[in-house]
């Protein structure tokens, strides 16, 4: 199954967002500093990364083959 654009835009969107949050918590960890950083927020920046990558290698394997 391809991805068509509207999908493409999308998954693009989410990947900004998700882009934009981590963003903000690292610049948040950055004003607390690190050794301040509760262990949710570290579990919560993981998973947004993670987000990010099963996205674009969503993305990428679609390229691929269409």
């Amino acid at each position: 199954m391809e991805l068509d654009l509207d999908e493409s835009s999308l998954a693009i969107g989410r990947i900004e967002r998700a882009l934009s949050r981590i963003e903000k918590s690292l610049a948040e960890r950055a004003e607390r500093g690190a050794s301040d950083q509760p262990t949710s927020d570290q579990s919560a920046l993981k998973a947004e990364v993670n987000a990010v990558i099963g996205e674009l290698d969503r993305l990428i394997a679609e390229a691929n083959r269409g």
